[in-house]
This record gives C-alpha cells, sequence and structure tokens, in this order.
C-alpha cells in the first residue's frame, strides 16, 4: 500500500487536476502558467459580484448606485474588459476568456503582427515587442485600450526589419547599419 501510495499526493490531487474546461483555455490563449487563469477567475467572479450587488441596491441609494455603476463599467471598459459603457448587464458576463483576449499576445494576433499565438508568444519571450518605450517579455501583460497603439516591433528586432523590407519601407540609413 505504501509503494501505490508514494507518487500519489491525496492533499492537492484534487486542485492540481483543473477541469477541461480549464485545461481548454490553457490550450486556446496559450497560458504559461494554470494560476494566471485562477487569478482571471477570481477577477472575472469579484466583477460579476460587485455589479449583482450594484443592481441589487434599492432606490434609495440610486444616486449612489449611477455614480458606482459608471465608474466600474469606465474602469472595465478602460481595461477593454467590456465592449460597452451602458449596462451593467455586460459586468454581469464578464468571464475569463474576456481577461485571456486582452493579453499581449492574443493583441498581437488582433493587430496582425503574428499569424497565431504560438509566434505571438515566442516574439514576446524573445524581446522582439515593446509597449510604448519598453520592451516587454513577458506574455501575461494586460493591456489596455489606451496602450493599444503603442504595441510595436523593437527597433533592433529582425522581425521589424523583415517587415519593413517586404512592405518596401525601409530607409536607407537602416540599411548601411
Amino acid at each position: 500500500e505504501q509503494k501505490l501510495l508514494r507518487r500519489l499526493e491525496l492533499v492537492s490531487w484534487e486542485a492540481a487536476a483543473g477541469s477541461l474546461a480549464e485545461v481548454k483555455a490553457l490550450r486556446r490563449y496559450r497560458l504559461g502558467r494554470r494560476e494566471d487563469y485562477v487569478q482571471y477567475k477570481a477577477l472575472a467572479r469579484a466583477v460579476r459580484a460587485l455589479a449583482r450587488r450594484l443592481r441589487d441596491l434599492g432606490p434609495a441609494s440610486a444616486a449612489f448606485r449611477a455614480r458606482c455603476a459608471a465608474a466600474l463599467l469606465e474602469k472595465l471598459y478602460g481595461l477593454g474588459l467590456v465592449s460597452c459603457r451602458r449596462s451593467l448587464a455586460a459586468c454581469e458576463r464578464l468571464s475569463a476568456a474576456a481577461f485571456c483576449r486582452r493579453r499581449l499576445p492574443c493583441l498581437l494576433v488582433k493587430l496582425r503582427m503574428a499569424q497565431n499565438l504560438r509566434h505571438a508568444v515566442t516574439f514576446v519571450e524573445q524581446g522582439h515587442v515593446r509597449v510604448g518605450p519598453e520592451v516587454v517579455t513577458d506574455p501575461a501583460l494586460l493591456i489596455p485600450r489606451a496602450m493599444e497603439d503603442f504595441v510595436t516591433w523593437v527597433d533592433a528586432s529582425r522581425l521589424r526589419q523583415k517587415v519593413l523590407d517586404y512592405n518596401q519601407e525601409r530607409d536607407d540609413f537602416d540599411l548601411a547599419a
């Protein structure tokens, strides 16, 4: 019996297995760590609970509810997690997949800087991508709407040079360097 149970941890066995939906999400969005997805699920659950509490407030606190709902919707819209600022119903439907779609590799695919998520994750990990002036090597970075326009290639990246060559936009000064 001891030989059979040697490799089996009964305490953390259930948590390590995960559900089928979780495994599918990990594969679909190329998440490197399961903890990231668990954190996204917890954040989505907290936002849904907050939206439910705001919805259930009585008519006596209508002004407070309107102010808090507007602030919550503005924050989630700025992060890119909801598509409109009008209704709390969008907050009640928020899922962990919305957080996964705001990760840098997913935005690279959306911006057509990479063909698929596998390539996008590789580009980020190898340091070919920058957000603003900062070179990013962590694929778990969540990009808000305001920073979407600042996702570009690193100046010294071979990928940037290939894209410029393909578009025939490479500068003669770059050719000398």
